[in-house]
């Protein structure tokens, strides 16, 4: 069963940073908004591998300013909230806290101390069983040859098997120093509002961020296939991503270079590369035209290719097409068509 989460959830900023501390509130906007993050907290005694990663989970800024926008969330300002609770911290309130680590200190090494114990008998018993069946075997064979030899009276009689003295059977127990770790904050889990950060600053590409999250789509940095991001019609756990997405912004210039790029990387690895850009860019809740682009790979065409209704241009090596509905392809040359991305329904 799920914990509850209370809401706003607290997004702590950090050195420029928008991060998570509460593994229950990272698994809700995963499950619950499609808000994955990047865990970054490496284990303390490996702090080099980057396998197993775990919290705090890191957000971008448009993950961040979407959960504040759709009341999930709220930014503190860490670094003031924390020093100005811990100034006005009661002197008792200390106190306590710290005989609570004492007590829970004593507690986990007292249990270690009872393992040990444990342990240290266990390991006796079978040293003892060991040391038994020896000198039994041992009592045997001097028997044996007893039997067989002339007694000789001045012969000593045959040397017992020692035992282990007690005090060579002790174990030293070396004192362990533990710091018991608390799963309660020392501060509250929401701080008020005074601490409460304005809407982090994003780039031009966020009303394509939101557009495709509002899709259901999962977003997740694109740095590994060169773009902004890459979409995902379901969690990313289960489900390769459909897009490589760029949003700009409506009057900026584009590299044709870049596109041609674009559309080759995303089809080479099975995806599409999809542009997009918010008509308005003034208005927060103004539309946004998204455009995927793909490569044909096409090296003998005899005949025109027709396009979808909805095609906007294509473009060859050395000839750009403006026409709506259809582009003609050279035999010798590769066809690049530009259309309204569709989304289907993860």
């Amino acid at each position: 069963m799920a914990a509850e989460v209370p809401l706003p959830i607290p997004i702590s900023f950090v050195s420029g940073r928008y991060l998570i501390f509460s593994a229950d509130a990272a698994t809700y906007l995963r499950r619950e908004y499609n808000i994955c993050g990047v865990l970054m907290g490496t284990l303390p005694h490996v702090p080099q591998q980057n396998v197993f990663l775990g919290i705090p989970l890191e957000l971008m800024p448009e993950e961040a300013r979407l959960l504040v926008e759709k009341k999930v969330a709220r930014i503190i300002d860490t670094r003031r909230y924390h020093n100005e609770s811990m100034r006005s911290l009661a002197e008792a309130d200390k106190i306590k806290y710290l005989q609570t680590l004492q007590r829970e200190g004593r507690s986990v090494s007292l249990a270690m101390s009872n393992r040990k114990e444990q342990q240290r008998e266990e390991s006796l018993r079978k040293a003892a069983q060991k040391r038994k069946a020896k000198a039994s075997s041992t009592q045997k064979e001097e028997e044996e040859a007893a039997k067989n030899t002339d007694d000789m009276l001045f012969e000593p009689p045959p040397r017992p098997a020692s035992s282990l003295s007690s005090s060579s059977s002790s174990v030293q127990s070396s004192t362990i120093s533990i710091t018991p770790a608390t799963t309660c904050p020392l501060l509250p889990y929401q701080p008020a509002e005074e601490y409460d950060m304005p809407l982090p600053e994003v780039p031009a590409s966020y009303p394509v961020f939101a557009h495709l999250h509002s899709h259901g789509y999962f977003l997740s940095p694109g740095l590994r296939f060169g773009c902004q991001y890459m979409a995902y019609p379901g969690d990313p756990l289960r489900f390769h991503s459909h897009f490589l997405v760029y949003g700009f912004h409506r009057d900026q210039e584009l590299n044709l270079m870049e596109i041609v790029s674009g559309g080759r990387l995303g089809t080479g690895v099975k995806k599409g590369f999809l542009l997009g850009h918010a008509v308005d860019p003034g208005d927060p809740s103004s539309e946004v035209r998204t455009f995927s682009i793909e490569w044909a790979g096409i090296r003998e065409l005899e005949a025109c290719s027709l396009l979808p209704d909805n095609a906007l241009c294509a473009w060859t090596t050395g000839l750009q097409c403006s026409t709506s509905s259809f582009a003609i392809a050279s035999p010798k040359h590769c066809l690049y068509t530009l259309s309204e991305a569709v989304y289907a329904q993860p």
